[in-house]
Parts: structure tokens; sequence; C-alpha cells
């Protein structure tokens, strides 16, 4: 007479599956609430890429986690800008003919999904290198920006490692999207920060000139007067109150070259 099996151990497995469930929606809350946290708070496109990597990476085990950002919308190649595994990596162009799963993501804007990479004719070519690298999943997602692609993250799943499952995917949708957005702001404050400061380049040249034509009149003054009851008196200005006249004169200078600006300029 055989054991039949305990009613109660099909609703165990099933309530152990319902928390491991929740654990990983858990921590894909975590990991988002992390990204936003993260992006939001950096300036450069550059450690924005790194964070999203970095947290990516961590949350599903990946053997890899890449950035890559178009060159030209179309064109035969892409920037590797930041990976997970190598964060030294800045911006290696990428022939698009290598990776045929890059490609039809850059082209079609749509998720390339390969769950088993080593049974996928299109990866043949580098069929050892995934099985050396015990290579599972290889899953790219594109990052839109107003209808075009400007880049897409890169996932590689370990052959040991849990599959990315359709919520897992749709959470890296999400992850992308947030980072297009993040990019195009942190794209923008750069173009900001640059104007500003060739700004204030353009105020400086200005004072520069301002003050060679005061030093021209203060020296043809000085040359009229050689001669006259001026002459040994500088000499006998101490040095304190010659600093004083320089910050004075640079005050003067600078007021002189904002009253000099074009019309509608800041």
């Amino acid at each position: 007479m055989t054991d039949r099996p305990s009613p109660a151990q099909p609703d165990a497995r099933a309530l152990q599956e319902r928390i491991d469930q929740l654990e990983r929606e858990r921590a894909r809350l975590v990991t988002m609430m992390e990204v936003l946290r993260d992006v939001t708070g950096a300036v450069h496109y550059r450690d924005i890429l790194q964070v999203v990597t970095r947290r990516l990476g961590s949350l599903f085990g990946l053997d890899r986690c890449s950035v890559f950002l178009t060159a030209r919308a179309g064109g035969p190649t892409v920037h590797l800008v930041a990976s997970y595994e190598d964060p030294s990596i800045r911006n290696h162009v990428i022939d698009l003919a290598r990776y045929p799963e890059l490609r039809h993501a850059m082209e079609s804007g749509q998720v390339a999904h390969i769950p088993d990479a080593l049974a996928d004719p299109a990866l043949l070519s580098i069929s050892r290198t995934l099985v050396a690298r015990r290579v599972r999943s290889i899953t790219v997602v594109p990052m839109l920006w107003q209808g075009h692609v400007i880049g897409t993250l890169f996932l590689r799943t370990y052959q040991d490692g849990p599959p990315l499952t359709d919520q897992d995917l749709e959470f890296c949708r999400v992850v992308a999207d947030v980072t297009a957005r993040a990019l195009r702001m942190a794209h923008r404050l750069e173009r900001l920060q640059a104007r500003q400061g060739s700004q204030a380049l353009l105020a400086a040249d200005r004072e520069r000139a301002a003050l060679i034509a005061f030093l021209r009149r203060l020296l043809a003054s000085f040359a009229e007067r050689e001669d006259g009851p001026s002459q040994g008196l500088l000499p006998r200005a101490s040095g304190a109150e010659l600093d004083r006249l320089v910050g004075v004169a640079m005050t003067v200078l600078a007021r002189e070259a904002r009253g000099h600006q074009a019309p509608g300029e800041p």
C-alpha cells in the first residue's frame, strides 16, 4: 500500500510560491525606489547609467548588465557607455552586426528576449563564448524618448540563475522609461550649465577689455604729467592702499562691463 500525499502538501507548495512571488515584488519595488532616488540626485548622465546597471545587476544576479546609447538613428554602431561587471567602461563603439538582438531592439523599439541563448540560431557564431560564460538568457530593452530609441538596457542571466519572469520584463521596461527621462533631463541641465559658463566667460572678457582701456587711459594720463607734481607719489603708497584701490577699480570695471552688455543679454 503506497502512501498518498497529504492534502496539505499542495497548499504548502502554493503558499511558498506565493511567498517567493511577494519577495520578488518587494525586491523590485525597493530597487525602483533606489533607482528613482539615485537618478534624481545625479547630475551627469554617466552617473545615472552606472546607477541603473548596478541596481539591475544586483537585483537579478546578472552575468552582464549594460547600457548602449545610439550615436545616430539608423547608424551601424552604438556606444557602450556603462556596464555592471566593469564600471570602468565609458565609451566603447560597438558594431551592431555582432549583436543581432541589440540591432533588433534598436530598429523595432520592442523588447528582444531570448530565454535560451544557446538554442538561438542567430547566436550560433558566439555559442562558445556563451557556453564559457554559462549564459542562460539575453534581454534587450529599448529606451524610448518621444517615440525614438535613444539606447537600450542589455541584461544577460546565468544558466544556474533564476529566469526573468514576465513581471521582471515589465519592471525593466519601467526602468528603461525612467532612465530615458533622467537622461533627457541631465542633457538639458548640462546644456544649461554650459550656456551659463559661456556667459560667465563673456562677462570676464568684458571686464578684461574694460581693464585694458582703463590702463591705457591711466598710462596716457601719467605720460602727459610725467614731469608734474605727481611724479614720485606712487612709490610712497602703501601695499594695503594699492590693494584697496585695485579692489575699487575692479568693482567699477565689473559694473562698467555689465553696462555694456548687448540688449537681451542677462
